[in-house]
């Protein structure tokens, strides 16, 4: 199954965290930070969103931060994704 999200929404997944500290200390899964960086998956078309003209900046494979508690999850044949707004979506990591 695949998402096509609509107007200025964007589909995103999750980066896994890094399982080991700069120094090579290996994480157990509680010690672990919730990611803050995500993969754009799928991005709407944009459009007029609330009598606005919205061209999107994101396209698939960029990594982006978002607001930390914005958008919708999902999952998906297994798969956790999480929809926003492209307004919620804060920097793209290069």
């Amino acid at each position: 199954m695949k998402l096509k999200p609509l107007a200025d929404r964007v589909v995103i997944k999750m980066v896994e965290a890094e399982e080991k500290t700069k120094s090579g200390i290996i994480l157990t899964g509680s010690a672990k930070e919730k990611p803050e960086v995500a993969q754009v998956i799928e991005v709407g078309p944009g459009g007029m969103v609330d009598g606005k003209e919205i061209v999107m900046t994101v396209k698939p494979g960029d990594k982006v931060i978002t607001s930390k508690y914005s958008g919708t999850e999902v999952k998906i044949d297994g798969e956790e994704y999480t929809i926003v707004r492209q307004n919620d979506i804060l920097a793209i990591v290069e």
